[in-house]
């Protein structure tokens, strides 16, 4: 037994589902898009197999890849990160988590304002993250009102300038929300705290300083599982908070994919018979919101040069597991996550049933190999792809 990595490689997918109407999201494919408006190369992501997952126009399918390759179907519910996440850890929703398109009801708003002890809130509508700030950031800086929006996604946003509200102090309102109003039937995925800085026309998100107040799993997950049993379980970037701090010996927060790949080289030098699960934010956070191609393929180009780094320090023993939560094409015209595959690259390729290992019929899949990996007994919906 060796060390199990899975490395989630944010927005990442690989074509829409075929649900993906119900949606709004036909047609949408995160990856072959990039690849045919940018060219980006990949060629070490190449070698493991990327191009045989999916026809794409700048990385050539490879006829002996160095990894197992396919790609899986999300079932449950929804298109955000916490649901792909909870999926791949084991947990499977069959309801979506409540989003607002019209905005939060005036009784979950009233309870946040007794809550934190303000008269009203700014916005309170879907809202792009960095144009909310430019609309509504003046007029927070002269009445000290939190700015509160969300999105497509599951999610309770409240931002609020570092220079009218500390940041520990819209840390604690963001827990307090989370704790005593946004459960049961308003329990949403997310409460995400988003302070930012500037002076009006030039206002600027910490992006270092987002927090997520993620809501609690199910106990039944991989994650909890092999923490029960004694592994050693590490989270890198912030798998942490989608959930909810819990399952974990130790976890890095990370502000950028750079340094996401920086602690997880350092922690590969170290670990021994350890599960380590691994967010890489910025392909999602950074460039597939902000509708940035170009952004998004220099990210991956990032992500590949380190993948000969990653390979290099795996034991005999140790099983690599590449993939995404959902999908973020850059190219579409909506700024939200898509209902889309997510691509499989398991290394060594010895250690799986396949070489192609099709299309999985869950991310579950993922929890089912950990499983098998750690020979826990737990079962999980899916299937192991290692040997028998």
């Amino acid at each position: 037994m060796g060390n199990c990595y899975v490395v989630v490689i944010d927005g990442l997918g690989v074509g829409a589902q075929e649900d993906a109407a119900e949606y709004g999201d036909e047609g949408e494919n995160t990856l072959g898009h990039v690849c045919s408006q940018t060219g980006c190369r990949l060629p070490n992501l190449g070698k493991m197999g990327l191009g045989n997952i999916i026809p794409l126009a700048s990385v050539p399918p490879e006829e002996k890849p160095l990894s197992a390759y396919g790609k899986m179907r999300e079932v449950s519910a929804g298109k955000d990160s916490t649901t792909g996440h909870w999926e791949l850890a084991g947990v499977q929703l069959e309801k979506p988590f409540p989003t607002y398109p019209n905005g939060f009801p005036n009784e979950v708003i009233e309870a946040f304002c007794r809550e934190i002890g303000i008269e009203k809130v700014l916005c309170n509508r879907p809202y792009s993250g960095t144009e909310v700030i430019a609309d509504y950031g003046k007029e927070h800086l002269e009445t000290g009102y939190p700015i509160v929006y969300t999105s497509a996604d599951s999610v309770f946003q409240v931002a609020a300038h570092e220079g009218v509200t500390p940041v520990e102090q819209l840390y604690e309102w963001c827990k307090q929300v989370r704790k005593k109003i946004l459960t049961g039937e308003h329990g949403v995925g997310r409460v995400i705290a988003r302070p930012f800085t500037g002076e009006p026309g030039g206002f600027e998100r910490l992006s270092d300083r987002r927090h997520d107040f993620s809501l609690a799993p199910p106990e039944h997950n991989i994650i909890n599982n092999l923490y029960n049993r004694g592994f050693k379980t590490y989270s890198i970037g912030k798998i942490i908070d989608l959930f909810a701090e819990k399952g974990f010996t130790q976890f890095r927060r990370t502000k950028t994919n750079a340094e996401g790949i920086s602690q997880l080289l350092s922690l590969m030098s170290a670990a021994e018979n350890s599960f380590v699960f691994v967010n890489l934010i910025d392909t999602d956070q950074k460039y597939g919101h902000r509708q940035d191609p170009e952004g998004f393929a220099e990210c991956l180009q990032e992500i590949d040069r380190a993948i000969p780094a990653i390979v290099s320090k795996l034991k005999d023993d140790d099983l690599l597991i590449l993939t995404g939560d959902h999908g973020n094409d850059p190219t579409s015209e909506s700024t939200d996550h898509s209902r889309e595959f997510v691509p499989l690259l398991v290394f060594p390729s010895s250690s799986v049933q396949a070489m192609n290992l099709g299309t999985r019929s869950t991310f579950s899949d993922v929890a089912c190999t950990v499983a098998d990996f750690f020979e826990l007994e737990e079962s999980y919906p899916g299937h192991s792809f290692l040997k028998e």
